[in-house]
């Protein structure tokens, strides 16, 4: 298994991180898992399998969390081994890093902890790939200190780049694609987080809501702008999502719009 470098990506085709937003059970980790890596092995498309162990950034004391920090992790080492994929989970805090890097090939950090020195350095420190998810409130080119961050402890370190809009108001986002070469300049891979970007957040229902519909606009623009990745959250059947199911796309219609996406890349290289 081989994570996607820029060195190794070269004029090939973008990579893909994507699965559920939370592993909610074996099963369905295993269902995601089982069509992505058909549908990009026969596209040649690497794939980094995508599962939060635990939704820690929750509007409602009541809203699901998780299946229990271990289970989760356990579910997706055996994914990883079982297709022999990389996996990428979410970390919240730096006591967390060694812990899911026993589990996982990539530690993301969320958004709104992409300033967090400590869990920045924490992630560096386990030897394992730090996706670093931009923050909502930042802009690209600010976020060279955050790569700079993980370099200091590990020089060695793969660094993903991911944006996933920016504030626009109380409650919705915007995507400003000036940000993509802003971070690609840093000498990182950078992500475009299809799914996310188009969240209506801080909703008064307390429920995120989400703008799905428009999953494959922001990603061909992502592409045709130089993004080197695509991250999408994907489930079987959205509207009972446990987590994030207002913008995630359905999983049956991820061949197509990859199929899309390599056409657009193809007609920028």
């Amino acid at each position: 298994m081989t994570l996607p470098t820029l060195d190794n990506l070269g004029k090939g085709p973008f990579f893909l991180m994507a699965g559920s937003c939370a592993i909610e059970s074996n099963d369905l980790a295993f269902e995601i898992a089982e069509k992505i890596d058909g549908i990009t092995k026969a596209m040649g498309i690497p794939y980094i399998f995508k599962g939060s162990y635990r939704k820690a950034n929750r509007t409602k004391i009541d809203s699901f969390t998780g299946i229990g920090d271990i289970k989760a992790l356990e579910i997706l080492q055996a994914v990883g081994k079982h297709y022999s994929l990389p996996t990428v989970t979410d970390i919240h805090e730096s006591a967390e890093a060694a812990m899911a890097a026993a589990y996982v090939d990539v530690l993301q950090i969320p958004a709104f902890l992409c300033r967090q020195t400590d869990l920045l350095a924490a992630a560096a420190q386990t030897g394992k790939a730090v996706n670093i998810k931009k923050g909502q409130f930042m802009s690209g080119a600010s976020m060279r200190f955050a790569v700079e961050k993980v370099l200091h402890e590990n020089p060695e370190a793969v660094v993903y780049l991911t944006d996933r809009g920016n504030s626009f108001g109380y409650g919705d986002l915007v995507v400003d694609y000036r940000n993509l070469p802003e971070m690609s300049a840093m000498n990182v891979p950078v992500i475009m987080d299809c799914t996310h970007s188009l969240q209506r957040p801080n909703q008064t229902t307390g429920i995120t809501g989400g703008q799905p519909a428009l999953i494959e606009t922001i990603a061909k623009a992502a592409i045709a702008v130089g993004a080197d990745g695509i991250f999408i959250e994907t489930h079987p059947n959205p509207s009972v999502a446990k987590s994030d199911g207002a913008n995630m796309l359905p999983l049956d219609q991820l061949e197509g719009l990859l199929e899309k996406l390599l056409r657009v890349r193809e007609a920028i290289v």
